[in-house]
């Protein structure tokens, strides 16, 4: 069965966006984790999260994937905005492992800002060995970046430079983003297995653990974020049926950013499942 999702509001509480997930054909969803262009987080309601926690296991739903607001930048020239990234990494993963266990976290490993790759990694991995811990069922995800700027996570090879400096890589991962790579040079258009070969040579296919599935309205190394419909972009939809039927990819949950309401999610759902090869 293909595990897809969207982007749900958290405005009505978790057991609101699991009912909204069904209404819409959806076996999970991603949600902010707090204000994604702030930094307050919604006191959670105990007897909420346990409602959405019963409501998933009845029907079968895939984990979950929290994703950290805009605002964290680890590897920031600015201390008090390293400082914030630590502390946000900190609360929201002891927020999920209290009400929600088990299911994804996913960050951007954020803008070193002229500092250089090498030491904006150093940072990202220094705010992750305060955050993870040996025993956490929560699996921490950093995001394939499209490249824009001074963005860190831009390739493989970065990302691979983060999961393996830190003292606990048990449950980090990765979340690929079809607009980001392709955006970043990765040509999943014409050559997906071989962008997957690279990503296991380099990373390891059993890292990979979420797929951002969105189209891209600009062509594939142009460095910039800004998704698509789905067939909508210069991905094209039969590029994306590609990466939901891969051998090494099926199995994974696929989440929607396209720029959408609840209707086009809902059509954009039924039109991937119906496209789906069982």
């Amino acid at each position: 069965m293909l595990t897809i999702g969207c982007h749900l509001s958290t405005a009505d509480g978790f057991k609101a966006m699991g009912e909204t997930a069904l209404s819409i054909g959806a076996n999970t969803f991603q949600f902010f984790s707090r204000n994604p262009r702030g930094s307050r987080s919604k006191a959670v309601n105990p007897k909420d999260a346990a409602a959405l926690v019963a409501l998933m296991q009845a029907n079968g739903f895939a984990p979950l994937l929290a994703h950290a607001p805009y605002t964290l930048n680890a590897c920031s020239a600015d201390l008090k905005v390293r400082d914030f990234a630590h502390m946000v990494l900190q609360e929201d993963l002891a927020t999920l492992e209290k009400y929600l266990p088990g299911n994804y976290y996913t960050f951007h490993p954020g803008s070193h800002v002229g500092q250089g790759a090498e030491e904006g990694i150093r940072l990202i991995i220094e705010a992750l060995d305060e955050a993870l811990k040996p025993d956490q069922s929560t699996w921490v995800l950093l995001e394939a970046m499209s490249g824009k700027g001074s963005e860190v996570g831009r390739n493989f090879e970065e990302l691979h430079a983060i999961i393996s400096g830190v003292q606990h890589p048990q449950r980090l991962g990765v979340c690929l983003d079809t607009c980001h790579v392709y955006s970043a040079g990765y040509d999943i258009v014409n050559d997906l297995d071989g962008v997957l070969a690279q990503f296991d040579a380099t990373i390891g296919l059993e890292r990979l653990k979420a797929i951002h599935l969105n189209d891209s309205m600009n062509p594939i190394s142009s460095f910039k974020d800004r998704h698509a419909v789905i067939g909508g972009g210069s991905l094209g939809l039969e590029a994306v049926v590609r990466v939901i039927n891969h051998p090494a990819l099926r199995g994974l949950p696929f989440f929607l950013e396209t720029p959408n309401e609840l209707p086009g999610y809902k059509a954009e759902i039924a039109l991937l499942r119906e496209r789906y090869t069982a």
